[in-house]
């Protein structure tokens, strides 16, 4: 068998991180350099082909970031020689490249000459965890554009510390680093809508759950991975997330809770991607291994998901399947289950009985329960809430000329909801 040719590293990261073919690895660089604010980056095939070559070239500085900053590995590793040859100093741009991303990003990628600051005190891995977990909290009830920055500087900061650690220091920063830029994923997703950058973030995420060799962190890591292709319908690319993310957690103690979380995430994509049966059989699983038990208590990071969540899940469900009574009947009794600070959740679940409402020929109740969402929405911004609303609203377009829905319309989109949604 003929030995493979080229710049085998940057072809099998390529296909690591999910592009079958040279095309898709130039669309995403291109994306990701937009992204990223680098203007005017356009990456063709032709690039990449060349890149995978057996004489690759060594790319300019704008292309090193974003190939960097998307495949989540240093140059050297992605196969590429520096022209000034490994054992001579870095220019510093190279420098600057090695710091953007990936590996680089966690302090993994040695810097030549790089002098290693004293080790952090064991304190500094408590104090590093501390504010990642008020972080956590302030999620549920800071406007997530606000928060974001905050979480982005801190895992920063995490960046810098986790090459100054040793031992369980290191191991507890890792951890905390992990959280952070799970945390600052799941805002690009739910609350920005910004999948590809969520993907990006979350892989370093997965990367900083191993360096703190975090099994269960990396699942909840991985299947938040999941729902990026489950909400695009990419039915085979979701699965395959989870399959990893539940291999994961067999390696850890994982609760109750957990696994019937993973059950939940699996359903909400399979519900996306329209099968909705495969995804109600999915919670009645759920259902059962949250009534089973198990002697493993959850984490403490495992703040999104409850029984109330997991009804929520079964109550959208029912309704996109078109088994009404039983949807209203589940989410009316979310509402019932939920605590005082699940808001966000909240906006969902009165923006799915505003559906059912409207799925059943009662505009009015579709209106007064999207108006108690707008109520909540203006308490507590969630973009997924707002969405809810609006799909309602293009179903109620066959009524749109009934009071009900004429003073909807002038809810949505009065001054202050209108310059709200498209000022987040």
């Amino acid at each position: 068998m003929p030995r493979p040719t080229g710049n085998v590293r940057l072809k099998a990261a390529r296909v690591a991180a999910g592009f079958n073919s040279q095309q898709d690895l130039a669309d995403a660089l291109t994306e990701n350099a937009r992204q990223m604010g680098i203007r005017g980056l356009s990456v063709g095939v032709r690039q990449v082909r060349r890149w995978e070559s057996d004489n690759a070239p060594w790319p300019q500085p704008d292309c090193q970031r974003v190939l960097v900053h998307l495949l989540g590995q240093s140059m050297e590793a992605l196969g590429f020689t520096p022209p000034w040859g490994s054992d001579r100093p870095q220019p510093n741009h190279a420098r600057r490249t090695l710091v953007t991303g990936g590996a680089a990003v966690l302090g993994l990628a040695a810097v030549p000459g790089r002098v290693v600051a004293a080790p952090q005190p064991a304190t500094a891995g408590f104090d590093f965890e501390a504010v990642t977990r008020s972080h956590r909290r302030l999620y549920w009830s800071v406007a997530p554009t606000k928060l974001h920055p905050a979480i982005i500087a801190h895992a920063t900061l995490g960046c810098v510390l986790l090459p100054e650690t040793t031992d369980s220091t290191r191991r507890t920063v890792a951890a905390a680093l992990a959280e952070t830029y799970l945390l600052a994923g799941r805002i690009e997703f739910f609350d920005l809508r910004q999948p590809s950058t969520a993907n990006d973030t979350l892989l370093l995420a997965l990367q900083a759950a191993g360096e703190a060799d975090d099994s269960l962190l990396g699942s909840a890591v991985i299947a938040h991975m999941a729902f990026i292709p489950g909400w695009a319908a990419d039915r085979d690319a979701a699965l395959e997330r989870m399959i990893a993310a539940r291999t994961y957690a067999r390696r850890a103690p994982a609760s109750a809770e957990f696994l019937a979380w993973l059950d939940a995430v699996e359903a909400e994509c399979e519900t996306r991607c329209g099968n909705a049966r495969t995804a109600l059989h999915l919670i009645g699983h759920a259902e059962d291994v949250l009534h089973s038990g198990n002697d493993h208590a959850s984490p403490e990071w495992m703040d999104w998901f409850s029984p109330a969540r997991l009804a929520a899940f079964k109550g959208n469900t029912q309704m996109i399947a078109g088994h009404l009574p039983q949807a209203r009947e589940t989410l009316l009794g979310v509402l019932d289950a939920m605590s005082p600070g699940e808001d966000k959740q909240r906006t969902v679940v009165y923006g799915d009985l505003a559906a059912v409402e409207a799925a059943s020929g009662n505009p009015e109740q579709a209106c007064e329960y999207s108006g108690r969402a707008l109520d909540q929405l203006a308490i507590t911004w969630y973009a997924t809430g707002m969405e809810r609303v609006r799909e309602v609203r293009r179903t109620l377009t066959p009524h749109q000329h009934q009071p009900c829905v004429r003073d909807l319309d002038d809810r949505l989109y009065d001054w202050s909801t209108t310059i709200s949604a498209l000022g987040r």
